[in-house]
């Protein structure tokens, strides 16, 4: 049995209806306070109709445009709720500002970085890694590191797929972040 259009969702519903894993809507909960659910007995969410649309729009923003979290932070702040409830459907109007620029991304939307060609890899420098013994640390990496990551998925993947993927790379860089500020945090106490 359907529910009726203005019916409030649960968030398996959501997170169903919007192709993104459940932990991802609590976790922009965190980062946007515009997004505010129902909440009932046992921290249930139940999301109406104008916060399914605010999660449409705030998933256009971040997998469709390439904005990350600040730029869709700016955005609320610059165009307001109203606007980023609407910018998921056709012939809304544009952001005025585009997408942020890091290092990362060098000024390319998220989706051009996983179609074309990719940079070549650099060393990687773990956090807290053991010590490296001499012998190990001459060695070239195994073959099927050599090769960037993305390369075979962006010659044979789907859109959906890519879309995933940087959903997926998102979420590292997020809890990358969130793992450096913790650090920094416990370095100051």
């Amino acid at each position: 049995m359907d529910k009726a259009p203005d019916a409030f969702r649960t968030i398996s519903e959501v997170a169903e209806d919007l192709d993104l894993p459940q932990h991802v809507l609590r976790f922009w909960e965190t980062r946007f306070s515009q997004i505010k659910p129902l909440k009932r007995g046992g921290g249930r969410r139940y999301y109406r109709p104008d916060d399914i649309d605010l999660l449409r729009g705030i998933r256009h923003l971040l997998y469709g445009e390439g904005y990350t979290i600040k730029g869709v932070q700016r955005i609320f702040k610059d165009e307001g709720v109203k606007f980023v409830q609407a910018v998921w459907k056709e012939g809304a109007p544009a952001p005025r500002s585009r997408p942020e620029t890091d290092a990362a991304s060098q000024a390319e939307p998220r989706e051009t970085l996983v179609a074309s060609a990719p940079p070549q890899p650099g060393p990687v420098q773990p956090i807290h890694a053991p010590p490296m013994r001499r012998a190990e640390a001459l060695q070239p990496p195994p073959p099927a590191m050599a090769a960037h990551p993305l390369q075979p998925i962006a010659a044979a993947g789907s859109v959906t797929d890519i879309r995933r993927l940087q959903a997926v790379l998102y979420e590292l860089d997020e809890c990358r972040r969130v793992l450096a500020a913790a650090r920094q945090g416990g370095e100051a106490a």
